[in-house]
């Protein structure tokens, strides 16, 4: 048990972590730069292929993201655990294995690298670099939608690195390509996400009258399930 706390907190705790924080904020800019290239691209080469057939191209998405999801968190885990997700990050924070200050630093750091992957999958297929979305997703459906998504990406996140830490990248990877068919909102659950979908008028986009209900219910879902979880996975006490 002693060994598995020691693995969660390894990529998280400064005083255990060989790499400096300019690297493991850099590691976040530049970690969520490529899931939102590997998002916004597949949409946009999902929807020109299929010829119209919308589950074909949401299927392209969810392979690419979900396979995508599984490479980067294996490679940017050791150095800033690979959050690419304020909800994330806020989780660790409120369960105090992050400090509020780094944890500033990594949701500034996942919003810009949000964009910066938004405008790289733009130039690669020549669309225009700057886009505002009009694709509405409003109602209550889809932001229940996006507290369900977030609530069980939360919950993924913590039974793995409880149970089998060394499976996280995997799991993860699996809960999202799921939570994009399972949902009404195709699983966003990722606030730095939701914004920088905002300027993709593409396959994947969001207007942004609609992110404000997506960006309430991903925050809830987190908050609820770091507090479920953290009674339901507490060790029980022998007297």
């Amino acid at each position: 048990m002693h060994a598995v706390k020691e693995f969660a907190q390894a990529s998280l705790e400064p005083p255990l972590h060989p790499f400096s924080m300019s690297r493991r904020v850099a590691g976040e800019a530049l970690g969520t730069a490529l899931l939102l290239a590997i998002v916004i691209g597949s949409g946009i080469m999902g929807e020109r292929l299929a010829g119209g057939n919308v589950a074909i191209a949401l299927l392209g998405n969810t392979l690419a993201t979900g396979a995508g999801l599984v490479v980067l968190i294996t490679i940017f885990g050791p150095l800033s655990g690979a959050h690419f997700n304020p909800a994330v990050t806020l989780v660790f924070a409120y369960r105090r294995e992050l400090n509020w200050g780094t944890a500033g630093a990594y949701v500034l750091a996942q919003i810009a690298g949000g964009i910066a992957g938004v405008w790289t999958a733009h130039a690669m297929f020549s669309e225009p670099i700057l886009q505002i979305s009009t694709k509405l997703r409003e109602g209550p459906a889809q932001g229940w939608s996006e507290f369900v998504a977030t609530f069980g990406l939360i919950a993924a996140i913590l039974g793995s690195i409880r149970f089998r830490p060394d499976a996280t990248p995997m799991i993860v990877g699996l809960y999202i390509t799921s939570a994009y068919w399972f949902t009404a909102s195709t699983s966003f659950a990722n606030p730095a996400v939701t914004v920088a979908r905002a300027l993709s008028d593409t396959f994947a986009g969001i207007a942004p009258t609609s992110a404000p209900i997506f960006i309430l219910a991903q925050v809830a879902g987190a908050l609820i399930a770091a507090t479920l979880f953290a009674w339901l996975l507490k060790e029980r006490t022998t007297p």
